[in-house]
């Protein structure tokens, strides 16, 4: 089955605009300090976004459709504001990898990397936990850290990777990444609470990179 076309709204980045490509949206925003940027079905919908303002379509203004009820919503509550939240993504047509962290308050991305070569969907979750980590403790920032990943909340708890995906040449550095986050985590405390983005209540994780 052929791939549906996605189009790519970058209201914030090196250039803005709609681009067609995954390639040509990362290009603007791939190491852009704040970049904002969502993926859209149809170019009449990127273009209609494009001309309105991105709160409309991205994080507190965006309501999710669910299942759940008023009673369990209410249970939930509310994310925090004062937060970070980080995702991954990851390519099954080329394993290539990536992950980014955004802060809630004002939906800037505060961290982006990759394309990393030859990875899982879990490696870069956790890496963007504790990047997120590691950032806040520099900055002296105590506020909630947000994943929706149960496996890699559970990995930075027990400061390893349990991953089985095999090493290589081509993931040799996203290995050395890995390493040095378990070793960040074994020397290092944190404050940061470590909570779970309850995605059925509120919607897509803010950090996801709209490629779904």
């Amino acid at each position: 089955m052929a791939k549906k076309p996605k189009y790519y709204v970058v209201w914030k980045g090196r250039a803005t605009g709609v681009f067609s490509t995954w390639e040509d949206c990362k290009a603007q925003t791939n190491g852009f300090d704040g970049a904002i940027f969502k993926s859209f079905p149809s170019k009449a919908l990127a273009e209609e976004a494009y001309h309105n303002a991105s709160e409309d379509y991205i994080g507190k203004n965006k309501k999710p459709v669910t299942t759940l009820s008023k009673e369990v919503l209410a249970v939930i509550g509310d994310p925090y504001e004062e937060a970070i939240a980080v995702d991954g993504a990851w390519d099954n047509t080329t394993g290539l990898v990536e992950y980014q962290g955004v802060y809630l308050k004002t939906y800037e991305v505060l961290f982006h990397i990759g394309p990393l070569e030859d990875g899982t969907i879990n490696m870069v979750e956790f890496l963007a936990i504790v990047h997120a980590l590691a950032l806040c403790k520099q900055w002296h920032w105590k506020i909630p850290i947000y994943s929706d990943s149960k496996i890699a909340l559970g990995w930075v708890k027990e400061k390893k990777a349990k991953t089985n995906h095999p090493p290589s040449e081509k993931n040799k550095k996203l290995f050395e990444m890995l390493a040095r986050a378990e070793n960040w985590l074994k020397n290092n405390t944190f404050e940061n609470e470590l909570l779970k983005w309850e995605t059925k209540a509120w919607g897509e994780n803010p950090a996801d990179f709209g490629r779904k």
